[in-house]
């Protein structure tokens, strides 16, 4: 089931992050973080497992918005677990009126299948390379930017 993050959720959140940030596949958030942001996440509970994916969707602009902290349990990849979290992400979007989402990622084929398409990193605004300054990767880094126009009616 996908549903909107609890504040009894951001401790599973932060261990599904971590777990991937110590892979180096995705940047991990500290839990103070998690809960000034705890409004972007979507997460998908398993009956029986409890929280096993999460995502987020973060506002930039009036038109910009991220797709970020995509993760899922690898116990429970390969599900299409994935792909309704972004779905959640990318449906809320439209329904704020956003045009254009963005993502960074390790995963290109992933949200290819989304309909996102590689971009120059040099297309995003400034102002959403502020959480760089924490990845252990600053300055160098290897994520791919991927951008999706949404057909929003206003």
């Amino acid at each position: 089931m996908i549903r909107k993050a609890t504040i009894q959720d951001i401790k599973q959140i932060h261990s599904l992050l971590s777990e991937y940030g110590n892979r180096g596949e995705l940047l991990s958030r500290p839990l103070s973080q998690l809960y000034d942001h705890l409004r972007d996440f979507f997460v998908y509970e398993d009956q029986q497992a409890g929280v096993v994916g999460c995502g987020a969707l973060q506002f930039c602009w009036e038109d910009l918005a991220e797709v970020r902290s995509l993760a899922v349990h690898p116990d429970h990849t390969g599900k299409g677990i994935g792909k309704l979290l972004a779905q959640s992400a990318l449906d809320e979007a439209v329904a704020f009126g956003i045009k254009e989402i963005f993502t960074l990622t390790y995963k290109p084929g992933f949200f290819e299948k989304l309909d996102f398409v590689i971009i120059d990193r040099a297309e995003l605004p400034l102002k959403i390379w502020s959480d760089c300054i924490t990845c252990v990767k600053f300055p160098d880094c290897d994520e791919t930017a991927m951008r999706r126009h949404l057909d929003v009616k206003r």
